[in-house]
């Protein structure tokens, strides 16, 4: 028998409705080489039922509970090969670990979890069983993003001395002051402790900023200064960050959702002694690029002059816009890649290009490091 072509999946959360889970399976799809052939959608019964019917799911293979799914899966021969949790915070961890547990690749929404040491444990557990685990943020699997990585690496703007980065919304203005004035189930949940964990805002979109940051870069914050506004509200709606590199380099970043004008206005500027980068999320095809004494170029995604991983993770001609469902399709692509030379018995020593359960460990003491900033009169705290 020779070596499969194709992998098994399943899922948890995301039924009919649910904005993310869809995102999901539409980038998975996308690759052409994972069928969902399992999943628990949703704790409530109807709603499980109905999204399995849509999806085709066998009647066997619907679970009424992750734990039911984790163990009965890695039972069968024709198990899933990896699963992917688009579930709200609070439960990531459990799930993850469960399906780790049973001995099954995990893909997994962020923040990865809650506290750091559920993160570290989550990513011995994926050591110790050889298991691949992405984390997905998102924007890392933009090609102009992976762009900007190779063109930092090149030296093409010198030594990094500065980054600037922000990302501005403004679909939660309405609960400043706690009045909760236009209540929606997401935002329900996102300002709820339960159900986000210690943060909000960081949680939800500062993480992007320091992954993004992170990958392009290769710099990690050694230490933070925030100050985290609530405005009345449980969780953080707005977030003031000094951050401090490992390498002594200083930036700033900025994140919000109570910024009018601002949908989803993640830009990252990375300042060096030779020129800049900047690359701005809602016109993710470009990437400007400024050289010391001389005029802006921008770069355009799908031209002959793009190469190395942007070029390799480009889906359609320059002038037709990619977006979303593209970048998460790139980050699964990496992930189900290895999945895929894991079920053929030549597991890879390093994960490719995606983000994995380390990065989402990082990511969970970044918000723990501002958080504990915020609370502490602003004073530097370690990351």
């Amino acid at each position: 028998m020779g070596d499969r072509k194709r992998l098994r999946y399943g899922m948890v959360g995301g039924g009919l409705g649910a904005f993310i889970g869809a995102v999901h399976r539409r980038a998975i799809a996308l690759e052409e080489t994972a069928d969902l052939v399992a999943a628990c959608f949703s704790s409530r019964e109807e709603k499980n039922k109905e999204t399995g019917e849509f999806y085709g799911i066998a009647q066997d293979r619907l679970y009424s509970s992750y734990e039911e799914m984790a163990k009965a899966e890695s039972a069968r021969e024709d198990g899933i090969d990896f699963v992917s949790i688009v579930t709200p915070n609070a439960t990531h961890y459990e799930v993850a670990k469960t399906f780790l547990e049973a001995g099954i690749h995990v893909a997994c929404e962020k923040p990865l979890c809650f506290t750091i040491e559920q993160g570290e444990e989550l990513e011995q557990i994926a050591k110790e069983k050889h298991l691949m685990f992405a984390v997905t943020y998102t924007y890392t699997g933009y090609a102009m993003v992976k762009l900007a990585k190779e063109l930092v690496a090149a030296g093409e703007i010198g030594n990094i001395v500065n980054v600037n980065a922000e990302y501005l919304q403004d679909w939660l203005i309405d609960e400043i002051g706690g009045g909760n004035q236009t209540t929606t189930k997401m935002s329900v949940w996102r300002t709820d402790p339960a159900k986000s964990g210690i943060s909000n805002c960081v949680g939800d979109i500062g993480t992007h900023i320091e992954d993004t940051v992170a990958y392009i870069t290769g710099m990690h914050p050694k230490k933070v200064a925030a100050v985290l506004d609530n405005y009345g509200m449980d969780l953080d709606l707005n977030a003031n960050i000094l951050v401090e590199y490992d390498n002594g380099v200083h930036g700033v970043y900025s994140c919000s959702q109570v910024c009018a004008g601002h949908l989803n206005g993640l830009v990252v500027r990375i300042f060096g002694s030779e020129g800049s980068i900047e690359w701005v999320q809602e016109e993710p095809d470009y990437l400007k690029v400024t050289k010391k004494g001389q005029p802006d170029q921008i770069y355009h995604r799908g031209t002959g002059y793009i190469t190395g991983m942007a070029a390799e993770r480009n889906h359609i001609p320059s002038g037709h816009p990619e977006g979303l469902t593209f970048a998460f399709a790139n980050i699964y692509h990496g992930f189900m890649k290895d999945v895929l030379e894991c079920v053929n018995g030549h597991c890879p020593e390093k994960n490719g290009d995606y983000p994995t359960v380390s990065d989402g460990v990082a990511g969970v003491k970044f918000i723990h490091a501002v958080v504990d900033s915020s609370k502490n009169a602003s004073v530097w705290t370690e990351v």
